[in-house]
This record gives structure tokens, sequence and C-alpha cells, in this order.
């Protein structure tokens, strides 16, 4: 089943293909929407565990659910983590190019 998940910190192409690329295996189909705001990912979802696989990742990469109950430490720190993440995903993207 196709869900989707409003998600904080992603900004652009960076984001989305660092998003991508970790998640393609399990989940070939994802989607980011980088139109809506907040950001909505997008995913086919067979169990339960697979839910928990892709939001544990998506917050292990500095982008947390919009109603994950985050402390302000804890936010800064996936803020920090979100752009590592964001300039891989543009590095990665200029070297298929």
């Amino acid at each position: 089943m196709k869900k989707t998940f409003e998600v904080l910190n992603i900004k652009c192409g960076g984001c989305a293909g660092t998003v991508k690329s970790k998640l393609k295996d399990r989940f070939p189909d994802i989607e980011v929407d980088l139109d809506s705001m907040p950001r909505k990912v997008s995913a086919t979802i067979g169990s339960d565990e697979d839910e928990k696989y892709l939001l544990n990742t998506l917050k292990s990469l500095g982008y947390p659910e919009v109603n994950d109950d985050l402390g302000t430490i804890q936010s800064a720190m996936l803020k920090g983590k979100s752009f590592v993440s964001c300039a891989v995903g543009k590095l990665n993207k200029e070297k298929e190019n």
C-alpha cells in the first residue's frame, strides 16, 4: 500500500537524492515531493516493519517525521545531519553528470 509521510529538513534535490539512494533498494518506487511544504516522502509499504525501517532511515539521515516529538537538542542535531545528507546527495548528483 502506498503511504505518504510528511518530513522535516528536506530542502532541495540533493536532500531528495540522498533519500532516494538510501531507500531505493527496499522501496524502488520511493518519491520525494519538493513542491509541498512540509515535504512528503511516499513509498509502497508492505508491513509495519517496512514503515519503521523507512522512518528510522529518514530520521538517521536528518529527516524526521513532522509529528516526531523532538527536543531542542535532538532537533538541532537532526538539522545538522540533514545538511550533511544534502551535501552528499549534491556530490553524488554531480558524479552522475
